[in-house]
């Protein structure tokens, strides 16, 4: 250890924050999780992340990965052990038109960028990528392992918009992966999470983008039965500029008597196909708000906060078929408008991403129609009473579900981890594993091991 920690220190360029350094307290926890590392290293190179991987690998120790910071389940740090934090290598590059199609541009991205960072750098240039909706997510976490927000039904999860990513491996080699060259890594990075390297830089294929409509329209808790089956049921035809998420119990507009919150993003500033696609919308129930405005793209990602200290946040999610749509939104209605209710949260998915093949990434659930999200949020002893509600939900939920999204999950054990990859996708995965980290070095995530030689 004392010798890789002296090679460390003679070859690594950028910052090494230890317990007691002034920094030390702002960098050792993540935005959601509090931690005790070692080490945080901040490299301002590649060739700082080659070092500080090789470090790793030489100690013996925890190793965390950090981009924006925001995994719930804590993976963005760890106690005792390395922070790799990517903060330093967040460069948005606008490369070129994409020679086969004209209208997508090539951009290059550090892997310690946040999608705020992208959004303000792309929209001088009137381009955007498919992301998810906070200014403050990382985008390597978000998109190794798919990447939902308020472009998906048009242009599919931000890791299909992916064509290049350069990757520091295990051993502390620098590849490019992509169609040409590793594609059986390129086909893991795009749903696989962190399992298999530090990600350096992605190259994304960016769109033409305008102003977009935004906002919500509301109706009553009691209306919230036929609004959310209404609601799904328009989604399956909607024009796919139409991207809707479904709130229910918003703990800050009254808990199981808040108004359901139907929020959308028409992506596009054409008033009239808007006010078309939002009209069977607006019949749905009583309406009692409606906010939705025309704005710029970038104005629609929200800010990230950190919690307080003290206060944890336990997020849980399920995708759901379109064959248990209906089941699965009664289940939701009567328990978000019940006493208890946690915050739940419900996004339509199709469109862009259902017509990528399901084995053509390793994120598997092309099929699922919804995602399911609940979020609790408070000290230890508020997080353990809403635990009976909490298990009973979902516990109700568990025969209409068919599988999970990782960066909505706050825990990651062998279940949850079934549940993000099927079988068939884990077994590949734990193929491409053994290749690139045989000795799981990134562990921190929601693990496949190296799978074995037959």
């Amino acid at each position: 250890m004392t010798s890789a920690l002296d090679t460390l220190r003679r070859d690594f360029g950028g910052d090494l924050i230890e317990p007691g350094d002034a920094d030390y307290e702002s960098v050792a926890r993540s935005r959601l999780v509090a931690g005790s590392p070692a080490y945080v290293l901040r490299p301002k190179t590649v060739g700082d992340v080659q070092t500080a991987v090789r470090f790793a690998s030489d100690s013996g120790l925890a190793l965390s990965v950090r981009g924006g910071g925001h995994s719930f389940p804590g993976f963005s740090t760890n106690d005792g052990g390395i922070v790799i934090d990517l903060g330093e290598l967040a460069d948005v590059e606008v490369l070129a038109a994409d020679p086969v199609d004209p209208a997508r541009h090539l951009v290059r991205i550090g892997g310690g960028a946040n999608w705020g960072q992208v959004v303000d750098a792309l929209a001088p240039h009137d381009l955007a990528i498919s992301s998810g909706d906070t200014r403050s997510v990382g985008v390597g976490g978000l998109t190794l392992s798919g990447g939902i927000g308020w472009k998906v039904r048009k242009y599919g999860l931000a890791l299909d918009n992916v064509v290049a990513a350069q990757v520091v491996t295990a051993d502390g080699d620098v590849v490019t992966a992509s169609a040409d060259e590793h594609p059986d890594l390129f086909w893991a990075i795009r749903g696989g999470g962190g399992n298999f390297g530090v990600v350096t830089s992605f190259d994304f294929a960016a769109h033409r983008t305008t102003r977009v409509f935004f906002g919500k329209v509301s109706f009553p808790a009691a209306e919230a039965a036929t609004v959310l089956q209404g609601w799904a049921d328009y989604l399956r035809t909607a024009p796919e500029e139409l991207t809707s998420i479904a709130n229910l119990a918003n703990p800050l507009a009254g808990g199981p008597e808040a108004p359901v919150e139907i929020h959308v993003a028409f992506d596009g500033d054409d008033a009239d196909a808007a006010a078309r696609a939002l009209e069977p919308l607006r019949k749905l129930g009583t309406v009692v708000a409606d906010d939705v405005e025309l704005m710029a793209y970038a104005d629609v990602l929200v800010e990230g906060g950190t919690p307080p200290p003290g206060i944890h946040v336990v997020a849980h999610d399920g995708l759901v078929d379109q064959e248990s749509v209906a089941e699965t939104l009664r289940i939701l209605a009567e328990t978000g408008t019940s006493p208890g209710a946690p915050s739940i949260s419900i996004r339509s998915l199709g469109g862009a991403v259902s017509r990528v093949p399901g084995d053509a990434t390793a994120y598997a659930h092309r099929g699922a129609e919804l995602m399911v999200t609940t979020f609790t949020g408070g000290p230890a002893p508020v997080i353990e009473a809403a635990r009976p509600v909490l298990d009973g939900l979902w516990g109700r939920l568990a025969p209409y579900l068919s599988g999970a999204y990782a960066n909505f999950l706050t825990t990651a054990d062998e279940t949850d981890v079934t549940d993000v990859y099927p079988k068939s996708t884990y077994e590949r995965l734990a193929s491409v594993k053994r290749q690139y980290d045989p000795s799981n070095l990134f562990a921190r995530n929601h693990n496949v091991r190296p799978g074995q030689m037959s």
